[in-house]
């Protein structure tokens, strides 16, 4: 019903949405992608583009992580419990309201978009390197840190508890006790982020920042589709290294398989779970090899890219800074400016709807391709067409969360009129690339006993993934959509901002203008909607659980 009303009010069925005259510009950008551009000019241009975006990535990375550390510890329940062995919750007055001021501070950064926080940051630092790097860590970072927070709170604190009784500092028993637990899922965390922030660098560079999106964007300009399909090439390729290396350090460090499931006196919390981590990690050599690489990545990185930190604090950053501010507030909200915001709104929460709904759906059944034969009822070699198939299912998800949404929809602009509906598609392509990964590694991480235990009792192929493989699967899935969810509200501002609608086509034009008291009435909005989406996902994600 949510998915039929969102596109209703769309338009689609009431008004014309469709642009024949499009297709034959479509068609040639789908057909150039089997005649990439191969000059050895053009590659060379591509090579440094794809280092650029890999340092912003790598540098955004790194400031994103520092912060997702430090808040994901300030902001956990945990940090601000008074009385050991006490119920999850805080136990005093002052702890409840630090806690929430702290989850408030972490909050608000993370409903904005990274490319609006890199809008902002030009009008401080100008065209500075540290642009890019800044707006993919601090938004970043406050997700980083919700999810640490998290992660941390439900290790098992039977040691942790057990430390605090004895009088040792919070910051001591946590790294000693819970932090060792949490380890390989924070580490799996971080490498997801990485991906992101390969993506997110390119969203920059459209509006930019420079690298593949920048390049991307001048080669769209000139409708010179040979050479987008090189720059997606080569976005495919660093994203496919990224998504590589995290699995084979998950899939064959002595990680996997020490989680906090998996650690057979780890239920409890007890010493010998974090000793036995603590020892795994130790001998690990391939988390080794990588701590080294990730070292080098940032030296390279900084090189690169010419960082110089000082620019934060010079005298015309801070004046700049202190301008911008002053221009910003108060906020424009007034009767006609509330009425506009609230219309924008819906159109912006309709897109976020349609686009989640259709890549959750999408990214569900592409799950179970890519999966390949994993939930067989009978071991053995695979068929050819077994391992082919799932082969190009991954290429296609690789390729879906490769293109930046805001080049998809300028892509579906050509066969759509402009609106809503345009963004919408462009932001459900790119979730099913996402979600339909996430979604994969539940299915291929499923026991197959109770399928073949089916199919041993007479049971069709059918009825055992009706019957053993759906339930076990459909909570993850939903969970997975419903926090695709919060993270599409905040994307609709980067389709917004080429024309596709929302309250990011509102922010642009604002934007545009010098329009800082509108912006923030603007930003405001999105902020407090991101929250509302974000406080009914977690309601429904907990009553999945």
């Amino acid at each position: 019903m949510a998915l039929v009303g969102s596109l209703v009010h769309s338009g689609v069925g009431r008004d014309a949405t469709l642009n024949p005259a499009g297709w034959p510009q479509l068609r040639r950008f789908l057909a150039a992608a089997l005649d990439p551009a191969r000059s050895a000019e053009f590659l060379r241009l591509a090579w440094d583009a794809t280092l650029t975006t890999l340092a912003y990535a790598v540098l955004g990375t790194v400031v994103a992580l520092v912060i997702g550390v430090v808040g994901g510890v300030a902001i956990s329940e945990t940090w601000w419990r008074r009385r050991p062995g006490g119920g999850r919750g805080t136990d005093r007055l002052g702890g409840l309201g630090g806690w929430l001021a702290s989850r408030l501070v972490v909050g608000l950064p993370r409903g904005v978009h990274e490319a609006v926080w890199a809008l902002f940051l030009v009008s401080v630092l100008g065209l500075d390197p540290l642009v890019g790097v800044l707006a993919i860590g601090i938004p970043y970072g406050a997700v980083t840190a919700k999810i640490y927070a998290e992660l941390l709170d439900e290790a098992p604190r039977g040691a942790f508890d057990a430390l605090r009784t004895a009088g040792v500092g919070r910051l001591r028993a946590l790294a000693y006790t819970l932090a060792p637990l949490a380890f390989p899922d924070l580490l799996s965390y971080a490498f997801y982020r990485f991906e992101c922030a390969i993506r997110g660098a390119a969203i920059l560079g459209i509006i930019g920042a420079g690298g593949l999106g920048f390049q991307l964007a001048l080669s769209f300009q000139s409708l010179r589709y040979d050479e987008m399909w090189t720059l997606i090439y080569a976005l495919v390729a660093v994203c496919g290294l990224a998504d590589w290396w995290s699995t084979t350090l998950r899939r064959r460090s002595a990680l996997p398989g020490r989680t906090i499931a998996g650690l057979g006196d780890a239920d409890d919390g007890s010493e010998p779970a974090t000793v036995a981590i603590r020892s795994s990690m130790r001998r690990d050599r391939r988390l080794h090899a990588s701590a080294v690489a990730t070292v080098a990545l940032v030296v390279v990185s900084v090189w690169h890219l010419g960082i110089d930190v000082a620019t934060l604090w010079a005298p015309r950053t801070q004046r700049l800074a202190s301008d911008l501010a002053i221009s910003s507030w108060p906020p424009d909200l007034g009767a006609a400016d509330l009425s506009r915001l609230a219309t924008l709104s819906l159109q912006t929460l309709e897109m976020s709807v349609v686009a989640t709904i259709l890549a959750s759906a999408a990214g569900m059944a592409m799950a179970f391709v890519v999966s390949g034969d994993r939930q067989r009822s009978t071991p053995g070699a695979a068929q050819p067409a077994r391992r082919v198939v799932p082969a190009v299912g991954r290429a296609v998800l690789l390729i879906c969360r490769a293109v930046p949404p805001p080049v998809g929809a300028l892509l579906a602009l050509f066969v759509l009129f402009p609106g809503p509906l345009p963004g919408a598609l462009a932001l459900a392509v790119y979730n099913t690339g996402i979600l339909g990964r996430l979604m994969a590694e539940v299915v291929e991480n499923l026991e197959p006993g109770p399928s073949r235990a089916l199919r041993s009792q007479g049971a069709s192929a059918g009825q055992a993934f009706v019957y053993a493989t759906l339930p076990r699967t459909l909570p993850r899935f939903a969970a997975f959509g419903l926090y695709r969810w919060e993270v599409t509200i905040r994307e609709t501002v980067v389709v917004g901002l080429v024309g596709a609608g929302g309250l990011g086509r509102l922010l642009g034009q604002q934007l545009a203008s010098f329009d800082y008291r509108g912006v923030t009435a603007t930003l405001i909005t999105l902020v407090a909607l991101s929250f509302a989406v974000d406080l009914i996902s977690s309601r429904v994600r907990r009553a999945l659980r």
